[in-house]
């Protein structure tokens, strides 16, 4: 299949544009997610069930054209469901609502090592700002 590129983002270009209401952030940790806290306003797939949910994600997408997917490290979970989404828009989404997918550098943990801001709510879909 041949899906929409993929890019990666540096946590200090992703800090500006998380806000935008165009952009979606996706955590595809698993249960780790929990205990770690998050990026505030991110959407919560975990990786071990991503596939099966795959037309609930892109249901949720409305309005949203830029994604940015991140697990732990984004070596591993991140970058291959920013794959399997990027296979599934290839015949989900022909118009191309869903114009940038990227996967955030370092991950999570990167994230919150250089201290940018986390969220500790334990609401889904995630409330805070």
């Amino acid at each position: 299949m041949g899906g929409r590129q993929i890019s990666y983002i540096a946590a200090s270009q992703l800090l500006p544009l998380r806000r935008l209401p165009n952009v979606a952030i996706i955590d595809v940790r698993d249960e780790e997610r929990s205990y770690d806290a998050h990026i505030a306003a991110s959407l919560h797939y975990a990786s071990e069930t991503f596939y099966d949910k795959m037309p609930k994600l892109f249901a949720d997408l409305k309005g949203k054209d830029t994604l940015v997917f991140h697990c732990a490290l984004s070596k591993v979970r991140g970058p291959s469901c920013a794959q399997q989404f990027s296979d599934y828009l290839a015949e989900s989404d022909p118009d191309g609502a869903i114009r940038e997918i990227m996967v955030l550098e370092r991950g999570f943990n990167g994230w919150q090592a250089s201290g940018r801001p986390v969220c500790h709510c334990t609401h889904l879909p995630c409330q805070g700002s």
